[in-house]
């Protein structure tokens, strides 16, 4: 008798490992979905309703590849009133530089001018100013996820971009040079607004640009900096 109620024990306990683990695996699996559809979620939650009164919808289609930048050159020299030539140094006789970002553990990220394959380094908008001339040098990079996030990998050097602030700074090393320059306006824009590429002749301007929110193709992050005077 003492046998037959120790396995009919034993069964129970057996069952009741068997459920929790089950529990225990669907909890798993809805806080991984959770956290790794976030970023969306407080899209709809927090940001959206920030931009309610846009006469437009929300892009959702143009996502930032190799080929949106070159139809992005192709459309912006055509418009061509953007660039103005005098005092504005070209990128062609340097072919990459590097910049850093401290607060995101970026350290000489390689910036080409000579192609536009952003999955493999950031690109330096063609035609936008050198560093650290007058004008404005204009960035690209990727960004996912911000759980995904690894500054040396260039398929997700600026998913944590957003966590960036006014008076951050970003190092810029040219030709074995050092300079530094220093946030002084985050925005967000349509994907198909180019009103970034401007280049204004006052000052050296930096220009990081990004998809957002992160994990998404919706906008544009647009992170402005202009150098610090010596």
């Amino acid at each position: 008798m003492s046998k037959y109620v120790y396995k009919v024990e034993k069964k129970k306990n057996l069952r009741k490992i068997f459920r929790f683990s089950g529990l225990g695996l669907i909890l798993v699996g809805f806080l991984f979905g959770l956290y790794s559809f976030y970023p969306i979620i407080a899209w709809q939650i927090f940001i959206k309703p920030a931009f309610a009164n846009f006469a437009s919808p929300v892009p959702q289609a143009t996502i930032l590849t190799k080929e949106t930048i070159e139809s992005l050159l192709t459309n912006s020299f055509n418009n061509g009133s953007w660039l103005p030539e005098s005092r504005t140094h070209n990128s062609v006789d340097v072919s990459s530089y590097a910049i850093s970002i401290e607060k995101l553990k970026i350290k000489n990220a390689t910036v080409v001018t000579t192609d536009t394959d952003i999955g493999k380094h950031l690109v330096h908008f063609p035609g936008t100013s050198l560093p650290p001339f007058r004008g404005n040098a204009v960035i690209f990079g990727h960004s996912t996820l911000p759980q995904l996030f690894n500054p040396t990998d260039y398929k997700t050097i600026f998913a944590r971009a957003h966590e960036l602030k006014i008076g951050d700074k970003i190092s810029v090393t040219i030709k074995d040079v050092n300079y530094t320059y220093k946030i002084f306006n985050i925005t967000i824009v349509d994907a198909d607004d180019l009103s970034y590429l401007a280049q204004p002749q006052d000052d050296s301007y930096l220009t990081i640009v990004t998809c957002t929110p992160p994990g998404t193709i919706w906008k544009r992050l647009i992170i402005k900096a202009n150098v610090e005077k010596i």
